[in-house]
């Protein structure tokens, strides 16, 4: 049995899929998930930083973590996603128990922190850490609204929609696997598409995704700016599309 790694999990569930990549990237890895920190010799923390409540609660987390590197089996403590993403200097010079910090572009590097594997070859890049009948559909990352009290822009970048066939493609690898909800997310839902298309795509998308094999999709974190005429028809009329939007 290998190294036994626990790992927390914070923010919202566009934060979960970053999660769900990283045990990917371990997949081929000498290593056992825990959810006993007293156990664990690796603790990996995926945090969020988006307002000033998250990343209080990501650096509570953090100085949890230290002490079972103190009472318990813990060798090393690794940081990762957002907090670090922005506030690396930082963490580094006032968090010296963290051992490694990796930022929302640098996943794949958890690997040569934490096991003796290659990168996992398979195509299907999620270990899910969901219940088995639900996944969470990441259709872009960054944002473009720039909100006063958000800080994504500037961890995330400029909004970068997935192309259709590549999301298709992965909605048909959860279906096979007996996912029966696709909950479709990002950080701006309503704005999928505009900068691959040219314009809000998100029920060109959409009209891909209920020809698979699921029996709900909902739609989360909306903008009501942009839930268009087209998309509600949408919503009202096709079986498999939840009757409700989460903004």
């Amino acid at each position: 049995m290998g190294k036994k790694i626990a790992v927390i999990s914070l923010g919202c569930d566009k934060n979960r899929v970053d999660t769900e990549n990283m045990l990917w990237y371990l997949c081929n890895g000498d290593y056992t998930i825990t959810s006993n920190y007293d156990e664990a010799e690796v603790i990996i923390i995926n945090t969020c930083a988006f307002i000033e409540s998250a990343r209080a609660e990501a650096i509570d987390t953090i100085f949890q973590a230290i002490e079972y590197k103190k009472i318990g089996s813990c060798e090393k403590l690794i940081v990762t996603g957002c907090l670090p993403q922005k506030y690396r200097e930082e963490l580094a010079d006032q968090i010296p128990e963290i051992d490694a910090l990796l930022g929302v572009d640098e996943y794949e590097k958890i690997i040569s922190l934490v096991s003796s594997g290659n990168v996992c070859k398979k195509s299907f890049n999620r270990v899910l850490t969901t219940p088995p009948h639900y996944a969470f559909l990441r259709v872009s990352d960054g944002c473009n609204n720039f909100c006063t009290f958000c800080t994504i822009p500037s961890i995330r970048g400029r909004y970068r929609s997935v192309p259709i066939e590549n999301l298709v493609e992965q909605a048909n690898e959860f279906a096979k696997i007996g996912v029966s909800e696709l909950i479709v997310v990002a950080q701006d839902t309503t704005s999928y598409g505009k900068d691959l298309y040219g314009e809000p795509s998100l029920t060109r998308l959409l009209k891909e995704l209920v020809k698979l094999d699921f029996k709900w999709i909902r739609l989360m974190y909306c903008y009501p700016e942009l839930v268009s005429d087209e998309l509600i028809d949408m919503i009202a009329t096709e079986k498999k599309i939840a009757k409700y939007i989460d903004v």
